[in-house]
Formats: structure tokens, sequence, C-alpha cells
């Protein structure tokens, strides 16, 4: 019965004690209880905690990811300069999805068969687009509608490109992952395209942490004073770590890190 337990897990690590207990039901031997069940899997080393939700990443994109990671790894603040880093990121109006809950043996956290693998920007919340660069925040634009690539060229040509210009001049290169919708419109534009994943809001989340909203206006309005009150010396934090954030993506081939 244990190793009947540890293989419905092990099949699916995001199976709870009730799906295990349903799925290992003999007519030959009494149904263990969902006590012991997770007592058996405890036993065996793998526990319940939240799993780490990060994007699915295809074969193709794990390799350009480590292709980049590696000619960019030895790059310090001034390689860096005068490049704009830019991201859209989602925010929920009440609360969070939901928890979610995983079984796995102590400091697997990061292992990719552990993660709980996501489709960028489900759900109907309130998403903005953003940039930065190492001497200024930029602007914050609120997405109306569904993102696509003729709103992520509105918002480059009317939004990004102004601020660049008043802030770097003629002279930098833009960052952006390779979202489908990102690189259809690099060609046209002619801008530099590099492939990463940026910020990603997290510095949002960690400053809107205990702050709710009412509705997608007075969001936004906190999501943009949050914005634009991240110091500089922030920003070059996150520079300064773009050595181990590249150095992670080579050791985790490809995969998700824990940044």
């Amino acid at each position: 019965m244990d190793r009947n337990i540890l293989r419905a897990c092990r099949e699916d690590h995001r199976r709870t004690s009730t799906d295990i207990q349903v799925s290992v039901k003999s007519p030959n031997k009494p149904v263990s209880s969902r006590r012991t069940i997770r007592r058996s899997l405890q036993v065996a080393g793998l526990h319940g905690r939240r799993p780490v939700k990060k994007p699915l990443v295809s074969l193709k994109n794990r390799k350009a990811r480590v292709e980049w990671a590696k000619q960019h790894l030895s790059w310090g603040p001034r390689e860096w300069a005068n490049h704009i880093w830019s991201d859209e990121s989602k925010f929920n109006l009440f609360g969070t999805d939901g928890i979610q809950w995983i079984r796995r043996p102590i400091g697997s956290r990061y292992a990719p068969q552990y993660q709980y693998l996501t489709v960028k920007h489900g759900g109907g919340s309130l998403m903005v687009w953003g940039c930065f660069s190492d001497t200024s925040m930029g602007s914050l634009k609120i997405i109306v509608g569904t993102m696509d690539r003729y709103v992520y060229e509105d918002i480059l040509e009317n939004t990004m490109r102004p601020w660049s210009r008043a802030n770097l001049g003629r002279s930098w290169v833009f960052q952006q992952d390779n979202d489908p919708k990102h690189t259809t419109v690099m060609s046209p534009i002619g801008f530099n395209v590099a492939v990463w994943i940026s910020w990603n809001g997290q510095e949002l989340e960690r400053r809107l942490k205990e702050v709710r909203a009412s509705n997608a206006n007075q969001q936004f309005a906190q999501l943009e004073a949050a914005w634009k009150s991240i110091p500089m010396t922030v920003v070059q934090t996150l520079l300064d770590s773009m050595p181990r954030r590249c150095q992670a993506v080579i050791d985790a081939k490809g995969y998700s890190t824990k940044y």
C-alpha cells in the first residue's frame, strides 16, 4: 500500500491525500485514511508545500535563454548602461488567484518537476506595462483589453519611444522577452531585441503586498505611485545581480530559476 501511495503521488505531485485515497482503492485491502497517506508520504520525504509558479518554457526558448546567458555572463554596469528593460505584469484587484499545493522533498523548491507551470497573463485582472533603465524609471502604462501585437506596438511608439528619447537620447538597447507579440513587431520598428525575462512586476508586488483596491482605477493609481517610488539603488542591485542570474539560467539548462 505504501508503494502504491508513493507511486500515485509521483505520477502527479499535485494530488491531494483524497485524490490518492481514491486512486489506491483495492477490493482486497482496507483503504488507508488520509492521515495515514500523508504520514506515508512524509516518511518518504514528500512534504506538502506551495509550489513555485513559473512560466512554461519551450525547448526552443530554453536553448535561447542559455545562449543569451552565456553571451552576457561577464557583462558589468558599463555594458548594461543605456539598456531599457521592459515587461508587462498582471495584478489581482482582490486577493490572489488561490493557493496551490504540491508534494516535494525538502530542498527541491526550484526543481522543474515541482514547479507550477502557468501561461502568462491569464485571468482578467489589471495588467500594466513598464520599463526602466540604469538611470531612471520609465512610464507605467495600463493595458486595456487584450494585450496583442497591436496594443504592444502602440505602447512602444507612444509610451516607450518618447520616454527613451527624452532620457537616453537615440543610443539605447531595448530588452524584452521573446513573447510572440513582442518579436513580431520588432522587425518593422527596428529595435535591437534580446531574449530575456526582465522585471515581471516582482518589485511592485512586494511594495503593494498589503494594499487592496476597490476598482481598477484605484489599483492603477497605487501601482503608478509605487512604481515611481522605486529608488535607483534597487535598479542598480538588479543590474549587479545579472551575472548570478545568467549563471542560474545556465545551471538550470534554460528552465526557470529562483529569479
